[in-house]
């Protein structure tokens, strides 16, 4: 196994080199088999006996590990320097057709950068990343991957004291808009533009010569965080700490803590129980993303004129618009434009709005209706049957001039919509027994969440519309 480790030889002054702090009788919970394989990595690697490289006690040939130092924007106000507090780089795996995939053990213990945190993970929070990182994986999302759980009996305290655990993440980079904040703030242009370089000898190679490469990468980094927020959006998805330390430039998804998908179709959706102004509520996710990109081109400001910055962000609304129709009109089943589909659109989100609709079932029956038949399988998920067929019909006349086959269009609107997300009642669950060593659960989820288009019949249980004891769930930064 080849690690590289360019951030080590490359950036020196953008980080702390130090080893992880081991948890006390550490074990190996879980891992991602389908990860695992993707990395080259043998099944034997995952034996109880290797507990000491996944919880930080023992690293491989050629690993240099690191923390690293950032700043950032927490809820809108200026955080000052950050950094990595609980996590710590281990080293670069480079697999044989040329990726490279940062090895990042988060909740390895004090860094320089803990604040006053203590460095740790707890086994709650760490589940909960390992399989929304994986769930988004499978919904063809861009985000961190997440390899191993580490369990322990060393107790951390949060609201109560609970079980120390570590996640290894996977991830192209771990680059986030806050690095670029932090030189910028600091007064370290030379810096800043050292770390630009980086990010594009390793990550947009093709610009390196390019005289105006610095544009054209903002270009790019504006137009993947557009597509990925409308790809949240699509599947109801909210991130719910949109700090800017928390954005990546590869315009992937990172730091899952207080994350939800919508269960009742609710636009001002609010999962993290911390936003006590609903600052990232699930329909303002398109506006943030724009005011972090701001932010961004503030630290930026040094390598561009104020002209190719704005010309790079006014990319972002058009790109967010045209991914987002793209992933409706595919959840609409839609296969050619008309001028009229967003009413369509509209109008389906503000009925389902007015019901509380389940937001994934309903894109999921709606996927197996028949364009010559009268009525819907998800009409029955209406109080107001009425209003329903009405929209029906006319969304029906809609999907008759694109003069497509059920089959065809079934298809495609099943493979748009899928039939199980994470909910947080069912990463609760799972909690809940592996927190008793019984991974039963977590198994079967993480299985489920793999094939999210699949709607497997031993899954079943999965699907259903969520408990009413699931509304008084509540996460926080803490989760």
């Amino acid at each position: 196994m080849q690690f590289d480790n360019s951030w080590f030889n490359e950036l020196e002054g953008f980080y702390t080199a130090l080893s992880p702090t081991p948890l006390k009788n550490p074990r190996l919970l879980y891992h991602s088999t389908a990860l695992a394989q993707e990395l080259g990595l043998d099944e034997r690697w995952f034996s109880h006996q290797q507990v000491a490289l996944w919880s930080g006690a023992e690293l491989l040939p050629g690993m240099q590990p690191l923390a690293q130092v950032y700043s950032g924007h927490q809820f809108g106000v200026w955080a000052g320097q950050l950094g990595d507090g609980r996590g710590i780089m281990l080293g670069e795996q480079r697999l044989p057709d040329g990726r490279k995939f940062d090895w990042h053990l988060k909740g390895a213990g004090l860094t320089p950068y803990s604040r006053m945190g203590d460095g740790r993970a707890v086994l709650r929070s760490t589940l909960r990343e390992f399989l929304a990182s994986e769930a988004m994986h499978s919904l063809g999302i861009p985000t961190s991957r997440a390899l191993t759980v580490v369990t322990s009996d060393e107790p951390v305290y949060r609201e109560t004291t609970e079980q120390g655990a570590m996640l290894l993440r996977v991830a192209e980079s771990h680059v986030r808009f806050g690095h670029f904040e932090h030189f910028f703030y600091n007064g370290q242009p030379d810096k800043l533009q050292q770390l630009a370089d980086y990010v594009i000898r390793h990550h947009w190679p093709h610009l390196i010569d390019a005289t105006d490469r610095y544009a054209l990468w903002f270009i790019d980094v504006v137009k993947r965080t557009a597509r990925l927020i409308a790809h949240w959006q699509s599947v109801g998805f909210a991130h719910g700490v949109m700090n800017t330390d928390n954005m990546s430039i590869l315009g992937i998804t990172l730091d899952y803590g207080p994350f939800g998908f919508l269960d009742d179709y609710q636009p001002g959706y609010i999962c993290n129980h911390s936003d006590y102004q609903g600052r990232y509520a699930f329909d303002n996710q398109p506006v943030v993303g724009l005011w972090n990109l701001n932010r961004l081109a503030h630290a930026l400001s040094g390598l561009m004129s104020t002209e190719q910055l704005k010309a790079a962000l006014s990319h972002y609304e058009p790109e967010l618009m045209r991914a987002w129709g793209e992933h409706m009109r595919a959840k609409l089943g839609l296969m050619t434009q008309e001028k009229g589909d967003n009413d369509i659109l509209t109008e389906l989100l503000a009925l389902m709005a007015q019901e509380g609709s389940d937001y994934t079932r309903t894109f999921r029956l709606l996927s197996h209706s028949e364009q010559h038949q009268l009525r819907s399988p998800v009409r029955d998920e209406f109080i107001d049957r009425t209003a329903f067929d009405r929209w029906y019909e006319s969304w029906r006349q809609r999907l008759l001039r694109d003069e497509k086959s059920d089959v065809e269009r079934q298809q495609h609107m099943l493979s748009a919509n899928p039939a199980i997300v994470l909910r947080n009642y069912l990463a609760q669950e799972a909690i809940e027994r592996a927190e008793k060593d019984d991974i039963s659960v977590l198994a079967r989820l993480h299985q489920a969440l793999s094939r999210p288009f699949e709607a497997l019949p031993e899954f079943a249980d999965f699907m259903q519309r969520p408990p009413d004891w699931s509304k008084k769930i509540t996460v926080s930064c803490s989760s």
